[in-house]
């Protein structure tokens, strides 16, 4: 055995970990603040162990990094290996801890079985800390992998809840709190993508906890293929958080001396509540995850042609909506889908990536010239990993999808998914991408993914692979365009993916009061810079609800604005309220992407509430979905400000019609109200949110010490 420490202490980044070893297991004992430098470190870890009580094995398991069944351990394993269809019974014993600047790596051995495990942790310049797990077949034998945790916590005492993030199609990210109860609380993804469980994000918390105070971890699995998510507690009382790719048996098969890795698993701690976290996350996706042109430019005002022309395209549909999208000061035009040949409904032609002859007979150039003679960029919707069953590529290659050999071939949304594993679908999907952006102007790709991934035919970490690979490709090929990372709205989020892509779309849904409750989940983890956010038409393609344009646009500029309805096909005070949004998102939009972002309540329902404050100057959006119950909201309070500093607020214009009028004192918030950061924190200010969607934008500019 290697002669490590009995104890190990590690800080970096703001993080301190400590682990104890005494017991052949590395055993989490704090991750968090920083102790003090004169810690008794041996008296820290023999304070909180706990004793043996009756029965329980003589020699306890230990609360291992690394729990595996057997010898003990009763409760949910982090790996499960096999030989010859035959599960292994493990001994993984800690043989080596190497304690570096960059990581912690901790090396178990099983001589037995032949198999070497490392567990790194790695804390990151944003705060947040990364675990990644290789296992290693030292027999002379294959193995098989079934399962293998990227992060196994025993979970500290005063976990006791959680918050998980399911939903459905047009319903993603929904927060829904319940308590650790004893047995096992998961979810998993069969579909060859995250989905819209939203399993591969979670919250541990204690009791008491808020914005402000309180005790959680937040994690995520930075995968974009099938996960499962497990919380387990024992019948000793015992919690452990395992998050992990969700492997097929066959799929994973190590010959001697190979090695498989995980994804990775990224974490944030706190002991000062939620905001902490949020900031954690919004760190590492913008300083070491997207694309840095994604950080270093204005993120531009989009619109899609989807949902006012669909497949109905042609020339002069196409400019005119151009023509009046530049009008109220739209920056990028998007086409999406329906401009590739013989697209003319869902269900034929995926695979042929070439203009139609009858739309543009002369390619798209003419149109994105036209869309650049009006001061805007150009996008193209594309969906490359599909192919329709009714199309040239499919007629020339029908073994190029995925599929099980003499068994039938499912279509879902009329189409098949291309394999691709195979490196001539690879090589074709880069050519004709490549082509595409060689021979146009096109500065941004909205890539789609609207079907799940069946059969599998056991290649579904492969395939994720493939993907990453050709994005790759095609990134370092075309480096200067923006890639939005779309599966029907936010079937594949996840921060790997984000390592490729400039924006993710949150949700197919756009009605602005669904969106306020998909964003809510979403902001817990990603920035507003990336998140891509639009004002939909009224009534809405999809909840037939009809809302203000007011409400719609303040949604709308939380986020990464954009617009999915016709410009001309409003009314004159639509459009100028539109073009009035535009033109505030434009002016605060720094504030917006490049703020810390703090969740604002109120304690009633229905009250939406976040703030960017960036530097000296902050922006808040307050909406409200329902009608009050009390005539009289409660003051909004504001914290996170500098309590000793004065900030001018004012609500910025247009106001919402009829809740202004409600408005004690509209004059002094047009002009501006000096209160000072803690009277922001402590006392709030009035407005008027009796009335349903309802919508205002508060801003904050410090003056001076109070």
């Amino acid at each position: 055995m290697a002669d490590f420490p009995p104890i190990i202490h590690y800080e970096k980044n703001g993080i301190c970990l400590v682990f104890d070893l005494r017991r052949d297991a590395a055993e989490p004992v704090h991750i968090g603040n920083s102790l003090p430098a004169n810690e008794n470190l041996t008296a820290y870890c023999d304070a909180v162990r706990r004793g043996r009580h009756a029965s329980q094995a003589d020699n306890p398991a230990p609360r291992s990094i690394l729990p595996h069944t057997g010898w003990g351990y009763d409760s949910t394993p982090a790996m499960v290996v096999h030989r010859g269809g035959t599960a292994l019974a493990l001994q993984m014993i800690l043989v080596d801890a190497v304690q570096t600047p960059d990581e912690l790596d901790f090396v178990h051995v099983d001589q037995v079985n032949g198999i070497r495990v490392d567990v790194r942790w790695h804390v990151a310049a944003s705060g947040l800390l990364r675990s990644e797990v290789c296992l290693t077949n030292t027999a002379a034998i294959p193995a098989g992998l079934v399962e293998l945790a990227s992060i196994a916590l025993p979970l500290p005492s005063w976990a006791s809840h959680m918050t998980r993030y399911s939903g459905r199609w047009a319903a993603e990210m929904q927060q829904r709190r319940v308590t650790i109860d004893q047995g096992e609380t998961g979810s998993a993804s069969f579909g060859g993508r995250p989905g819209f469980g939203g399993g591969n994000w979670v919250r541990i918390e204690s009791t008491e906890l808020g914005e402000h105070h309180g005790q959680a971890i937040a994690a995520h699995l930075a995968w974009s293929g099938d996960h499962q998510l497990k919380v387990a507690r024992n019948a000793d009382g015992d919690a452990m958080l395992i998050m992990a790719a969700r492997l097929d048996l066959g799929e994973i098969t190590l010959e001697p001396g190979e090695s498989w890795t995980t994804p990775q698993a990224l974490l944030a701690v706190s002991d000062q509540g939620l905001a902490p976290l949020r900031h954690a996350f919004h760190r590492h996706a913008t300083v070491e995850t997207i694309p840095p042109s994604t950080v270093t430019t204005p993120r531009k005002v989009h619109i899609n042609s989807w949902e006012v022309l669909a497949f109905a395209q042609d020339m002069p549909r196409l400019t005119a909506l151009a023509d009046a999208a530049a009008e109220i000061g739209v920056e990028r035009f998007v086409l999406d889908d329906g401009w590739f040949k013989g697209r003319r409904d869902d269900t034929t032609s995926l695979g042929d990536w070439f203009a139609d002859p009858g739309i543009f007979p002369d390619g798209l150039s003419p149109l994105i010239q036209h869309v650049r003679q009006q001061g805007m960029d150009f996008g193209l919707w594309v969906e490359p990993e599909m192919v329709s069953p009714d199309s040239d590529l499919y007629r020339d290659h029908p073994d190029w999808c995925l599929h099980v050999p003499g068994q039938p071939r499912p279509t879902q949304r009329n189409q098949l998914v291309l394999d691709l594993t195979l490196t001539e679908v690879g090589n074709y999907l880069f050519a004709r991408l490549d082509d595409l952006l060689g021979n146009n102007d096109i500065a941004y790709l909205k890539w789609d993914h609207n079907r799940e991934l069946f059969p599998l035919a056991g290649k579904g970490h492969a395939q994720v692979r493939a993907l990453y690979a050709l994005l790759d490709r095609l990134r370092a090929a075309h480096p200067d365009v923006e890639i939005e990372t779309c599966a029907s709205g936010g079937g594949r989020v996840d921060f790997e993916i984000l390592r490729r892509c400039a924006r993710f779309w949150a949700s197919d849904n756009n009605d602005a009061i669904e969106r306020l409750r998909i964003n809510a989940g979403w902001f817990d983890f990603l920035p507003l810079r990336i998140t891509g956010n639009h004002v939909s038409p009224s009534p809405n393609p999809i909840t037939g609800r009809r809302l203000s344009m007011d409400f719609r646009a303040k949604v709308a500029m939380f986020g990464h604005m954009g617009v999915e309805a016709d410009p001309a096909a409003m009314s004159v005070s639509e459009r100028s309220i539109l073009a009035a949004h535009i033109a505030l998102y434009k002016q605060w939009r720094q504030v917006l992407h490049d703020g810390e972002l703090t969740t604002i309540s109120t304690g009633l329902d229905g009250i939406y509430g976040w703030m960017a404050l960036a530097g000296h100057q902050g922006l808040a959006l307050i909406a409200q979905t329902l009608q009050t119950s009390p005539y009289d909201a409660p003051h909004v309070r504001f914290a996170g400000l500098d309590p000793v500093m004065n900030y001018r607020v004012t609500l910025l214009a247009p106001w919402p019609a009829r809740a202004a009028q409600s408005l004690a004192n509209a004059d002094l918030f047009r002009t501006g109200l000096i209160l000072s950061g803690q009277a922001l924190a402590q006392h709030g200010i009035s407005l008027s949110l009796a009335f349903p969607e309802t919508a205002w934008l508060v801003a904050f500019e410090q003056t001076g010490r109070a």
